[in-house]
Order: structure tokens, then sequence, then C-alpha cells
């Protein structure tokens, strides 16, 4: 299956913005926060103290974040076309927020992956609440950061 295809493509972001957004209820997020957010649900086990990571801890990860954004764009447009998730626009910017349909919606997946994303959503929601976006924004550069560092580390010894 491509990237245009369900996996990290714009259902299954958008997926995980519903889901955020539901738990973050009546929170209204911006882009950059839910850019944040996703990386945290998908690679959890990245954050201190954080669960096990979504998906696997592959290569080049940091990477995603420039790309993410974009996906999570089409799946937030995808979902609000649906009725699940709304847009709202103000002098303070663009945020989201979730409608009243998503937690019926929600409330239909069962799968352990759905339960499972279910519960990191909670969980980075938690994470950041009461975090201004400056704290956000420091504790994402730190995980990202940190994981360049290694990363870069194990290039060289590879190398040698």
């Amino acid at each position: 299956m491509t990237s245009s295809g369900l996996f990290n493509g714009p259902v299954e972001t958008g997926l995980r913005s519903a889901m955020l957004l539901a738990e973050a209820y009546p929170m209204r997020l911006d882009l950059n926060r839910l850019v944040v957010l996703d990386y945290m649900v998908v690679h959890s086990g990245d954050i201190p103290d954080g669960p096990e990571s979504l998906h696997p801890p592959i290569p080049l990860r940091a990477g995603e974040v420039a790309v993410r954004r974009g996906l999570i764009e089409q799946g937030l447009h995808l979902f609000a076309i649906k009725g699940l998730v709304a847009m709202h626009v103000n002098e303070g910017g663009i945020s989201f927020s979730a409608e009243d349909m998503v937690t019926v919606f929600l409330d239909a997946l069962t799968t352990e992956f759905a339960n499972a994303l279910r519960n990191r959503a909670n969980w980075a929601i938690q994470r950041l609440a009461g975090l201004t976006d400056v704290q956000v924004n420091q504790l994402f550069e730190q995980t990202i950061g940190r994981w360049k560092t290694e990363f870069v580390v194990e290039q060289v010894e590879e190398v040698v």
C-alpha cells in the first residue's frame, strides 16, 4: 500500500486528529498543537514516561513532522466534510474542535488498534494540558533533538 493509502494517509491522520479533538473537547486546538499531539500519539515511546509507540520506531521519523502537517490538514478536511470536526476562524487564527457526532463514530471503533489509539490520544492531551505553546514546542524539540542525536550517533558507529 502506498502513502496515499490508509496507513499515515488522510484517513488515518484524520482519525487520529478526531480522537485528539474528542479527548480535548470542548477545547479547540490549532494545527501546530495537533501536529505535536499526532507525533506524540504515533511515537509515544519517544516521550519520557510515554506508553509504547503505536508505530514502529523507524529511522528518520523526525522528518515525518514536515510531511505530517499536510496530512493532518487533509485528514481534518476529510473529517470536517463528514461533520465530525469543525474548523473555527477568528483573529487568533484557525483552530479545530470535535463535533457532536464524532463520539458516536469513535465509539463504533472497537479494534485493539482503535482502543490503543484512543488511550494514547487521552494520554497526549493530558500530558500537554496546561502547557503553553512555548512549553509544548520545547518538549517537542527536546524529543526530536534527542532522537536526531541518537540517530547521528548510530550512523557514525555504522560508518566506523
